[in-house]
């Protein structure tokens, strides 16, 4: 915990909130091989989704009960997580 302030925690240390050592020099590539990188980082993502797939069915069962049952869900995000809970929110009853 930073202790200048307690309420903000460290993320440094975990992968998504590190440069991608694969990507760094993306912006020197030609269009194609751009591209083609760019495809190859979203396999990454897709694969490490689908490794997820029975936690993620299991937080979406439970997620569905708990709103059928009168409860809320609560999006919590900045930039494009906040912009994306939005688009999602509107999808859930008011």
């Amino acid at each position: 915990m930073n202790q200048a302030n307690p309420v903000r925690t460290d993320l440094a240390h975990l992968r998504t909130e590190a440069r991608n050592p694969r990507t760094l020099h993306i912006d020197t590539l030609p269009t194609p091989d751009m591209v083609l990188l760019m495809c190859e980082e979203n396999r990454v993502v897709e694969d490490a989704v689908a490794a997820q797939a029975d936690a993620i069915a299991a937080a979406i069962d439970i997620i569905a009960a708990r709103l059928d049952a009168g409860g809320h869900l609560i999006y919590v995000g900045a930039g494009t997580s906040g912009r994306l809970g939005v688009v999602d929110a509107s999808e859930c009853p008011p």
